[in-house]
């Protein structure tokens, strides 16, 4: 599964990158965070927004508007860093008239949805599920090393596994 969509326009998206970049500097703020749009412009030492809105107290969540606020009004809290730097970004990909809508079109306004819903999808699953995917494989691989190739038959794990959720017709 590809991690972004395919750009519309990758010498805009590039430029974005490099500017967003060059404003902030080099270097990460002290909890790892390295994204330049999740990086505070002319802080000292560098600092993200999830950091700067802990130590003033402040909630790490901004409201997204999935469609964009000029089609809805409807949000869904995400982590600002994550907001600024993959949805906001992915948001600029699209098209103008459909990120403004300067008109009210609800044709433009249903077109901002279904992009906002694919964005936002993306962004869950490569956040919620494709990291649960990559432990159940390391896990396999060490109950494989610490059991046999076959652990799921042997009997301290029988308990564990639900009717509903034995393994069935697995290779052999």
């Amino acid at each position: 599964m590809p991690k972004k969509l395919p750009q519309r326009d990758p010498i805009a998206a590039y430029t974005r990158s490099v500017t967003a970049a060059r404003l902030v500097g080099v270097g990460e703020c002290a909890c790892g965070e390295a994204r330049p749009e999740a990086l505070i412009r002319n802080s000292n030492p560098l600092i993200c927004h999830a950091c700067k809105r802990k130590k003033q107290g402040k909630t790490t969540f901004d409201d997204h508007h999935v469609a964009g606020e000029s089609n809805s009004p409807d949000t869904v809290p995400i982590p600002v860093n994550d907001h600024r730097a993959e949805l906001s970004v992915a948001q600029y990909d699209w098209p103008k008239q459909t990120l403004e809508n300067p008109g009210g079109s609800p044709l433009l306004a249903g077109a901002a949805g279904i992009r906002g819903y694919v964005d936002t999808n993306l962004y869950l699953i490569r956040k919620f599920i494709l990291p649960n995917a990559a432990l159940l494989e390391k896990l396999d691989a060490y109950l494989m090393r610490e059991f046999g190739p076959e652990w799921w038959t042997n009997p301290k794990f029988q308990q564990l596994l639900e009717p509903e959720c034995r393994i069935v017709n697995s290779p052999r």
